[in-house]
């Protein structure tokens, strides 16, 4: 029978071998993950890329939602307000119509708050958020600017373009509706209504007919404010959808890769075993000689 006189160089690789076990057992327990390198596990490792990419997607989309979501609020905002000031328009539009009961020095007061609200309305319409005109379409201009050479004394100086953003795959959500729309829209010009219902209570005529067109006005505004709260409500719901699919992401990597804790941990007690009983042999060896082994 032939005896290998060394066995060293055995009990070395098996020592290497155990203490791979063990670090990359305590690695598991340090990561809380199984697959730490793709030679772990080719497939688990190639799910978990593909999981990163929709990941990404997802945090890119939400971020979309973010960015645009505080402009739709302040938009709807701005709208409720202009909604607000053609209310009081009309309120004193009616009081400017009792000819009978009000005087020159009366009409002329309430006309001087007519040009108040018409200012207030210019303002809302010039909405900024962070830095970008809201009603200008896709310019970046002041969209109306105070010019007594046209009718309605107030210009547009926008477009009709319309921003859209990415929410999701496939998933494109216009964000905006330019002032010649919401402001300056033929049979409903807030601009002209009011201009109109000023001229006509500071000359007592045709008040009847002005306070028609900001009626007009009133309830083409208020029906576009649907515009926004139907944007909001699905930036809410594809932010709830993205949130869920991370959620889900999450999980599924956390079943791909995740560590069997207990199991790894119990490595870590087996290869400190089989680790010391290698080293003891190893230790046991250098003191032995051929003629141990003939014995």
């Amino acid at each position: 029978m032939r005896i290998n006189p060394n066995q060293t160089p055995d009990l070395l690789a098996a020592l290497n071998s155990v203490q791979k076990q063990r670090d990359d057992a305590l690695l598991q327990l340090a990561t809380s993950r199984r697959v730490n390198k793709p030679s772990d596990d080719p497939a688990a490792a190639a799910q978990v890329i593909i999981n990163h990419d929709r990941s990404s997607q997802a945090d890119s989309f939400q971020s979309n939602i973010s960015n645009v979501s505080g402009q739709q609020q302040a938009a709807d905002s701005a709208l409720a307000s202009v909604v607000t000031a053609l209310q009081r328009a009309i309120t004193l539009g009616v009081q400017g119509g009792n000819s009978g009961t009000l005087s020159d020095a009366n009409r002329a007061a309430i006309a001087d708050e007519l040009r108040g609200v018409q200012s207030e309305l210019v303002s809302l319409a010039n909405l900024s958020y962070q830095g970008r005109f809201v009603f200008s379409g896709t310019e970046q201009v002041t969209p109306y600017v105070v010019d007594n050479t046209v009718p309605s004394g107030v210009r547009y100086d926008g477009n009709d373009g319309l921003n859209t953003v990415t929410i999701g795959n496939g998933y494109q959500l216009q964000v905006n509706l330019p002032g010649s729309q919401l402001f300056s829209s033929a049979g409903a010009d807030v601009f002209q209504a009011m201009s109109d219902l000023i001229t006509a209570v500071t000359n007592n005529t045709g008040v009847d007919a002005a306070l028609t067109s900001v009626r007009q006005a009133f309830d083409y505004v208020t029906a576009q404010r649907v515009f926004y709260g139907n944007g909001m409500n699905q930036m809410d719901a594809q932010k709830t959808f993205l949130d869920a699919q991370k959620t889900q992401l999450s999980s599924q990597e956390n079943t791909l890769v995740g560590a069997d804790t207990a199991a790894a941990a119990s490595q870590v007690v087996n290869t400190d075993t089989a680790r010391n009983a290698t080293l003891a042999a190893i230790g046991r060896i250098s003191q032995n000689s051929l003629f141990d082994y003939l014995k």
